[in-house]
């Protein structure tokens, strides 16, 4: 079956163009939760279908169908030429002249526990366990427990010759409670959804799925009775949970070549980089290292090569806090001459491949957590993200935690609630004075990230150890 799909859409190829691509993509998911001790409907779906790309007289068109016979492949096919014959001579660049990649590649991301081999049953009592665990206190109003689940087979043939065909698995668990006590109520979650990675029922255990609630149910429960975060200028320690929030949005979306380029400004905004600051602008302190790394396979966005084929390799970003090169893929380091990464990705198979981010990780740093703590005269502690605000040129940001604990004289001190910090991206980098070791990074991701126009929702990962920032203006309710 397999092969003959892959005749056919060699076949469907259109003759007289300069180059084709044709991107085949079937990915099914599977939601199962419980909340509140009441298992939920089961949630399913699944999606095939095909992308095709030509390139004709300089200019690029594609089109997509669902419709894999002949017939249906032939029509796509017919309409990407149209359209990139529609497009020639108005093109912001001529796409004949960039260097398409080929390349061969066949690869199966790990799956040590497949989701397939657990029966449903057997899913729903483990959650139905895990959710009655978080109702220990008549204060806890709401709670749950769930497992998303998806898997995608995915196969790129180019004209000439390539042939990319990737099989990847994907296990995004979550845990909530809440608490509420007159006017007050709080949440905790496991890790704010970003406890995600590629694999299968394994990666529960990496999160420590089945020993979290109560130790989930306990924080907010005592949330309820602490005292807001203080308000004041103060240093400032970031856990890894949060810390996925912050690289994403203060260096990943402003960091993408498309959104530089003024590509995204009609939805999400543009960026205060401009590529005259690659090579010489500071983003960061000298502790600022960051990079595009596939290379760990259980990464919940990594892969062998993105939807256009380019190869993906790890590459320095940011290098001792100095800005080195953005997240650009095939097009648009064609468009500018600046070197990128293999970040070209879809969401599905009718949606283009974009510039998005992909595994963007923090390096590991050599300041343990402890000696962060030991360090600080006056501080908070933060963890997991509740709630983040940042401006269209994500430079601007304003940024709400689930939990802190207070840092006097160099202990962890009170629990305190409603904790909130803010910045700019162009200095708040630059205040990053410590990042933890190897052994306290942590792999995580999101499975939503949103951007471009249709929207495309799609998954990215960062690994980050907690990291320290000095003087950072922090809120929450409460005078200094």
């Amino acid at each position: 079956m397999v092969k003959d799909l892959e005749t056919r859409l060699r076949n469907a190829m259109p003759s007289g163009v300069d180059y084709c691509s044709v991107r085949y993509l079937a990915e099914r998911d599977e939601a199962v939760a419980v909340r509140q001790d009441k298992p939920l409907p089961v949630s399913r779906s699944e999606t095939t279908g095909v992308m095709i790309t030509v390139i004709a007289d300089g200019a690029l068109g594609y089109a997509a169908t669902c419709d894999l016979g002949e017939a249906g492949l032939a029509e796509a096919a017919g309409r990407a030429v149209w359209w990139a014959k529609q497009a020639a001579g108005r093109a912001v660049t001529d796409f004949s002249k960039i260097a398409w990649p080929s390349e061969q590649a066949e690869v199966t991301g790990p799956n040590i526990r497949p989701w397939s081999e657990v029966s449903l049953e057997a899913r729903y009592d483990l959650l139905t366990q895990q959710c009655a665990r978080l109702k220990t206190d008549d204060r806890i109003v709401d709670w749950s427990a769930g497992i998303w689940f998806a898997s995608s087979d995915s196969l790129l043939l180019t004209s000439d010759g390539g042939r990319i065909h990737q099989t990847r698995h994907y296990t995004m668990p979550s845990m909530n409670v809440t608490a509420n006590h007159g006017a007050e109520t709080q949440t905790r979650s496991l890790g704010g959804h970003s406890f995600c990675q590629q694999g299968g029922m394994e990666v529960l255990d990496t999160f420590a799925f089945t020993s979290a609630a109560p130790r989930l149910a306990s924080e907010a429960i005592e949330l309820l009775t602490a005292p807001n975060c203080p308000t004041g200028s103060m240093d400032l320690i970031l856990a890894p949970d949060q810390m996925v929030l912050q690289i994403h949005e203060s260096i990943g979306h402003p960091l993408e070549l498309d959104r530089i380029l003024g590509d995204e400004r009609n939805y999400a905004g543009t960026s205060f980089v401009t590529t005259d600051m690659l090579g010489t602008y500071q983003y960061g302190s000298e502790k600022l290292n960051i990079t595009y790394d596939p290379s760990r396979p259980e990464q919940l966005a990594s892969y062998s090569h993105d939807d256009e084929g380019a190869a993906s390799e790890k590459a320095w970003i940011i290098k001792d806090g100095l800005l080195l090169r953005s997240l650009g893929g095939t097009i648009s380091q064609a468009r500018t001459g600046l070197d990128g990464v293999a970040n070209s990705r879809a969401c599905s198979w009718n949606r283009p491949a974009i510039d998005r981010m992909a595994n963007l990780n923090l390096e590991p740093g050599d300041m343990p957590f402890n000696d962060m703590v030991s360090s600080i005269q006056r501080g908070v502690y933060m963890e997991t993200n509740c709630s983040w605000s940042i401006d269209d040129s994500r430079n601007k940001f304003q940024f709400g935690c689930e939990r802190g604990r207070l840092i006097e004289d160099g202990k962890l001190t009170s629990v305190v609630k409603n904790c909130n910090y803010r910045g700019i991206s162009a200095t708040f980098w630059r205040s990053l004075k410590g990042v933890g070791p190897a052994d306290e990074t942590v792999v995580m991701g999101t499975p939503n990230c949103g951007k471009g126009e249709p929207n495309q929702v799609i998954r990215v990962a960062h690994a980050s150890g907690p990291a320290m920032f000095e003087n950072v203006d922090v809120f929450g309710g409460a005078e200094a």
